[in-house]
C-alpha cells in the first residue's frame, strides 16, 4: 500500500517515536522478532512474530506508559498517577510508577481476570474495581482524578502513549526489514497508531491491516468510523474498547488499507495455534492478528506478514479451556455419549476398542439413575484423544458399529 496520504494532522511523528525509544530504553525490553515456519506451513504466508508477550509485564502496553510517565514534571509525580485499564496498561503504569517511586491508583473493571489484578497489585498500586467494562472504569478514574488531584495516564488516547507504542515498529523493522504486510490488533488504537506512524515514515510500501474482535468492531465498515458495537464478554478483553481514541484515529486512519473482524472462535483457535505451533503463550487480544491471517488464507498467502503478539497475560484456566475447546472443534478430542446395557464388562470392551484403534481415553463419566432412557441401560460419556480429525472419525465409526453413540 502506498502511504502518499501521510497526514500532517497526525498527533505523533517519527521523531516523537524515536525520542520515546531513547527515553524508555532503560526499563523496556527490546523483545525478540522471530520467524515461524510452522505457521508458514499452515497459512501459506511467511509469518514474523514480534514477541511483546515477553515484556516484563507481558504486554507492549508498558512502552506507552513508560514514555508518558517519563515526561511528567516533578510536581506531577508528587501528585501521583491514576489509570483505568482492563489489565495490561494497569500493569505498565504500576511498574513504571513503582520504579520511579510514584504513588499509583488503578481502576479496573469488576470482572478483570484475577491474574491481571494480582500482577498489578504486585507492583504496589492501589486497585479499585469499578464498572462492568473499560468505559465505566474510565468514568470512575476520571472522578478519582478530580477528587485526588492525580495525573491521568490514559491507556491509548495520548500522543505520548502512542509514541511509546510506536517503538515496537522501530525494532520490528530493524530485525525484519523485508516484510510487506503488518497486521495489528485494534483496541483503543494506540499500538496501531504508533506502528502506522513509523511504517509511513520509513516503509510506506508496507500494507497495514487492523484487526478487531466481533463484539467490539467499531471499524467493521472502515473507512467509516464509530459503528455501534455489540459489547459483552470476549476472550479478547484487552481490546474490548467501545470507542477508539481520536488521537489514535488521527494517527492511522489515512495509513491503513483495511480492518478485518474476527470471531470469538477464530481468536480461540489462534490462541491454541500459537501455543502448539509457535510455542507462545498469548492472550486473546494478542492473538487477533494471527486469527485474521488464519481466517483469510487467500488474502495473505504468499505475503511476508509481521504480527505483534501484543500480550501474553491469559488466565491459566482460560488458556486450558480455550485449548480444549479448540481441540474439540478440530476433532482431536472426541466426546462421545454411549447408551449401553447395564451389565459388567461393557466399559472394558469400549476401552479396548478405543485402545486398539490408537485412541487415548482421557475422561469417563458413567450415569445409571437419571441420564439413561431405561432402567436397564446406562449412559456413558467418554472423552477420547485422537491424532487428528480423520483418526477421530475412524474411532467413532468403529464404536458406532457396536454401540449406540452420539457425538457431543
Amino acid at each position: 500500500m502506498s502511504h502518499s496520504a501521510t497526514t500532517l494532522r497526525s498527533p505523533v511523528t517519527l521523531k516523537d517515536v524515536e525520542d520515546a525509544r531513547r527515553r524508555i530504553a532503560q526499563t523496556i525490553v527490546r523483545t525478540p522478532t522471530i520467524k515461524c515456519p510452522a505457521l508458514e506451513r499452515i497459512t501459506g504466508a511467511e509469518i514474523t512474530l514480534k514477541l511483546e508477550n515477553l515484556q516484563p509485564i507481558g504486554s507492549f502496553k508498558e512502552r506507552g506508559a513508560a514514555n508518558k510517565i517519563a515526561l511528567l514534571t516533578e510536581e506531577e509525580r508528587k501528585r501521583g498517577v491514576i489509570a483505568a485499564s482492563a489489565g495490561n496498561h494497569a500493569q505498565g503504569v504500576a511498574r513504571q510508577a513503582s520504579l520511579l517511586g510514584i504513588n499509583a491508583t488503578i481502576v479496573m473493571p469488576k470482572y478483570t481476570p484475577m491474574t491481571k489484578i494480582a500482577a498489578t497489585q504486585s507492583w504496589g498500586a492501589k486497585i479499585v474495581l469499578a464498572g462492568e467494562d473499560f468505559t465505566q472504569a474510565s468514568q470512575t478514574a476520571q472522578t478519582l482524578m478530580e477528587e485526588e488531584g492525580r495525573v491521568l495516564i490514559h491507556p491509548f488516547n495520548d500522543p505520548a502513549v502512542i509514541a511509546g507504542q510506536g517503538t515496537v515498529a522501530l525494532e520490528l523493522l530493524e530485525d525484519c526489514p523485508d516484510i510487506d504486510t503488518l497486521v495489528v490488533p485494534i483496541g483503543g488504537g494506540g499500538l496501531l497508531g504508533g506502528m502506522a506512524t513509523v511504517m509511513a515514515a520509513l516503509r510506506p510500501d508496507i500494507e497495514i491491516i487492523g484487526v478487531q474482535v466481533d463484539a467490539y468492531a467499531s471499524l467493521n465498515q472502515f473507512p467509516q468510523e464509530g459503528m455501534p458495537v455489540k459489547g459483552g464478554s470476549t476472550i479478547a478483553e484487552g481490546i474490548a474498547v467501545q470507542k477508539l481514541g481520536n488521537h489514535c484515529l488521527d494517527s492511522f486512519r489515512h495509513l491503513i488499507s483495511r480492518v478485518m473482524v474476527v470471531s470469538e472462535l477464530e481468536v480461540e483457535s489462534a490462541v491454541t495455534t500459537l501455543a502448539e505451533k509457535a510455542k507462545q503463550v498469548c492472550e486473546g487480544a494478542g492473538a487477533t492478528g494471527l486469527a485474521a491471517v488464519l481466517a483469510n488464507p487467500e488474502f495473505f498467502r504468499g505475503r511476508k506478514v509481521a504480527i505483534p503478539l501484543s500480550g501474553g497475560n491469559i488466565n491459566a484456566r482460560i488458556l486450558a479451556n480455550t485449548i480444549l475447546r479448540s481441540l474439540l472443534r478440530d476433532g482431536r478430542i472426541l466426546r462421545l455419549i454411549f447408551q449401553i446395557p447395564d451389565r459388567p464388562g461393557i466399559l472394558a470392551d469400549i476401552a479396548q476398542r478405543i485402545g486398539d484403534h490408537g485412541g487415548n481415553v482421557i475422561e469417563v463419566s458413567h450415569h445409571r439413575l437419571f441420564a439413561a432412557p431405561s432402567v436397564q441401560t446406562a449412559e456413558l460419556v467418554v472423552m477420547i484423544e485422537a491424532r487428528d480429525t480423520n483418526h477421530a472419525t475412524e474411532i467413532e465409526r468403529e464404536l458406532s458399529e457396536h454401540y449406540i453413540i452420539r457425538r457431543d
